[in-house]
């Protein structure tokens, strides 16, 4: 029962790869990989999440160079295990979102990757498209990986949230009793990470370190936690059309200190978390992190100073290390398509009932 999962998120910082075996009586972690785009890529990507010129042939071109790497990092994987590429049941692969708008008037979120051509270039199936099914059916189509958090990291005792810390933030409820729910609650890295490569040309703050050498600006966070869509009950989810440096320069005055932004861009990360557990689950005392942030040693203090009582801690403690969740719940999600399985959980997404998700290619 092996399966591979691809992720690359919106950080845009690269792809996240992993090879899992479905067959035991527990999932298992067989092998990982990651791949960082290099700048062109990346700026490339970047320049897609608005309108330009000729954009049509800009992402189609892209969704081509895409498959490429991703193709590459299926290879590697194979390289590492030593298994039989005829034995990969199929690779899911979530592709590089560039557009997410699933509201009633739009309806669509696109993510790049040429399903056909990465099944030619690995000579597997090929599961992809995961959020247009949702959509069609009135979700969000985002996010997904709730399910997959519920498959694996559930209690039956203990009332547990994972929250993914990547370039948007999001939460699951896992209660003892009662439906999985979840949503968006705002910007994980990605305003960070944008303040960061623009003014420091490094593409994040390692460890949060610049930010905690700034303090944060309290006027400029209340402005920011004022925007509508921190009060907008869910399900709701998000992205870089709405969370850019677009977003947050009409808020500056011109003449902060730089460090100061980043401070304050780290507290609206925390505080977007902390009031959603605090209005949503203010019983429940796990938490689990996943995603980049995970690793942000700043954040992750002011998270615990701002939710005492509670116990903060990776999902390695429950058995998958924080930077693989996200491609494991797309090799999770492949399987439930091949299989025909419900792969949304409607009360997270919004979708009027559960739905096998994704395109199939097959090899």
């Amino acid at each position: 029962m092996y399966y591979i999962g691809i992720m690359s998120g919106t950080s845009l910082d690269g792809i996240d790869a992993v090879l899992v075996d479905f067959s035991g009586p527990s999932f298992s972690l067989l092998h990982t990989c990651y791949i960082p785009y290099d700048q062109p890529l990346r700026a490339a990507l970047l320049g897609l999440n608005q309108a330009g010129e000729n954009e049509l042939h800009r992402a189609a071109i892209l969704s081509n160079q895409l498959s490429g790497w991703y193709a590459q990092a299926v290879g590697r994987l194979l390289e590492k295990s030593g298994i039989d590429p005829g034995e990969i049941i199929a690779v899911g692969c979530h592709g590089q979102t560039i557009r997410h708008c699933p509201q009633p008037e739009n309806g669509y979120s696109i993510q790049l990757v040429n399903g056909a051509l990465l099944a030619e270039l690995t000579g597997m199936t090929v599961v992809t498209d995961f959020r247009s099914r949702d959509i069609a059916a009135g979700g969000q189509g985002a996010p997904l990986v709730p399910a997959f958090h519920h498959e694996m990291f559930a209690h039956r005792d203990i009332h547990r949230l994972i929250i993914n810390i990547g370039g948007i933030t999001n939460i699951t409820s896992l209660p003892v009793s009662g439906g999985v729910n979840g949503f968006d609650c705002g910007p994980g890295n990605m305003l960070m990470d944008a303040w960061c490569l623009k003014h420091t040309g490094m593409t994040y703050d390692h460890n949060g370190s610049w930010a905690e050498s700034g303090r944060v600006i309290n006027p400029l966070l209340e402005n920011l936690l004022n925007f509508p869509y921190f009060s907008l009950p869910p399900p709701k989810s998000t992205g870089r059309e709405m969370f850019s440096l677009d977003w947050l320069q009409p808020c500056l005055r011109g003449d902060e200190a730089t460090q100061d932004v980043q401070s304050t861009l780290l507290q609206l990360t925390v505080r977007t978390i902390t009031d959603s557990v605090e209005t949503y689950y203010p019983a429940v005392r796990e938490l689990y992190l996943c995603g980049g942030g995970a690793h942000n040693g700043t954040l992750v203090t002011r998270l615990q100073q701002q939710l005492p009582g509670r116990r903060i801690n990776l999902t390695d403690a429950l058995g998958i290390e924080a930077d693989w969740v996200e491609a494991c719940a797309f090799a999770w999600l492949a399987r439930q398509s091949i299989e025909r399985a419900p792969g949304n959980l409607p009360a997270v997404t919004g979708a009027t009932g559960s739905r096998t998700l994704g395109a199939i290619y097959p090899a």
